[in-house]
């Protein structure tokens, strides 16, 4: 299959996805934008009166995390700097692209997908922060002792194992989840679709193909014994923000994520802030809470849109990402491992 036959097959799919998640609402009107008195389009409302958030966004960008001890003290990078990074991106992937192929010889490490098939931000957000964390002011994780001390071992663990059991690999080796909240620490799939209706408003998650129900008629959360991998989130209004509070979840603390802090813990607690600003902007925020892993509260601002083509990534629908628990790449990771057992 040519490059131009698998952009069309990806553009059908997601065409095709999108079709079948709005039938999931509906009840759900379309858009009309809210006229302000000067007579310029403002953000888009529902039917029912709240801000529509509905459509595809994503996250993707170069903007870290957390800010690289480099940038101590420094909360933006220079305009120069921002052109730089992007334009290192771009050759980057030019340079990927026309790459020759190379041969992979057994008994060594046979990587994983070449670039074509990801997907990461070239752009940074705007304002050109340093770092997508904003409290604490130094950009970076107040993590406890044990929680670094957890983080470094399963950072050790990721990708090297020793594969004894499916529990040997990460959630995300395993087809489950990456936890929360929304970022954009993978190479592809950087893609959420929202959608609503009065009452409800549900986010799919490309990655792993998982989505979150969030009730926002005011009904109380779950018992916190009955725990969830992501969660039990309840949604409330607060002027033109939605704010989701997230907490039951459930004991996952004996699985490796690959990113540890966002590990299904019974002691987590999210709230989440969506603001849309205007047609292709969402202002998205966030802030964790675990006395055992961090010191204190620590919160991120991630700006999404739905104008792809703004960070780099590709334009379109989103469709399906087929990863699937109990897959084949799991089974031979663990009869690689037991073949390499029995090795001479």
């Amino acid at each position: 299959m040519t490059r131009l036959h698998i952009s069309r097959f990806k553009q059908i799919m997601r065409y095709a996805i999108a079709a079948l998640a709005a039938l999931c609402l509906l009840d759900t009107p379309l858009l009309f934008a809210q006229v302000d008195s000067a007579g310029a389009s403002n953000v888009p409302q529902t039917s029912w009166g709240t801000p529509d958030l509905q459509g595809v966004w994503t996250n993707a960008t170069l903007t870290p995390l957390e800010r690289a001890g480099t940038m101590d003290g420094r909360d933006v990078l220079t305009a120069e700097e921002v052109a730089n990074l992007e334009q290192a991106a771009d050759d980057r992937n030019a340079r990927l692209l026309n790459e020759s192929a190379q041969r992979t010889d057994a008994g060594g490490n046979v990587g994983a997908y070449n670039n074509f098939w990801m997907d990461q931000g070239t752009r940074a957000v705007d304002g050109r922060r340093t770092a997508l964390i904003v409290e604490p002011q130094d950009g970076r994780i107040p993590w406890t002792p044990s929680g670094q001390a957890r983080f470094e071992s399963d950072s050790a663990r990721y990708g090297v194992g020793p594969y004894n059991s499916w529990i040997d690999a990460d959630t995300g080796e395993r087809c489950l989840t990456d936890g929360l909240p929304l970022l954009p620490l993978q190479g592809y799939n950087m893609n959420y679709h929202i959608l609503q209706s009065d009452g409800w408003v549900a986010i799919l998650n490309e990655m792993f193909h998982e989505y979150r129900m969030i009730p926002t008629d005011g009904r109380t959360h779950i018992p916190e014994h009955m725990g969830q991998w992501l969660g039990d989130a309840r949604g409330h209004w607060e002027g033109e923000t939605l704010v989701v509070e997230t907490k039951s979840f459930a004991d996952k603390n004996l699985d490796l994520w690959r990113w540890t802090w966002r590990g299904a813990r019974p002691n987590l607690h999210l709230v989440e802030r969506f603001t849309r600003i205007d047609t292709e902007t969402l202002n998205y925020e966030f802030t964790m809470t675990d006395a055992n892993m961090f010191t204190r509260p620590w919160s991120a601002r991630v700006p999404m849109t739905t104008n792809q083509e703004s960070r780099g990534v590709t334009a379109g629908p989103m469709y399906e990402y087929a990863c699937h628990e109990g897959n084949y790449g799991l089974l031979n990771m663990l009869r690689g491992a037991r073949a390499g057992d029995i090795a001479p």
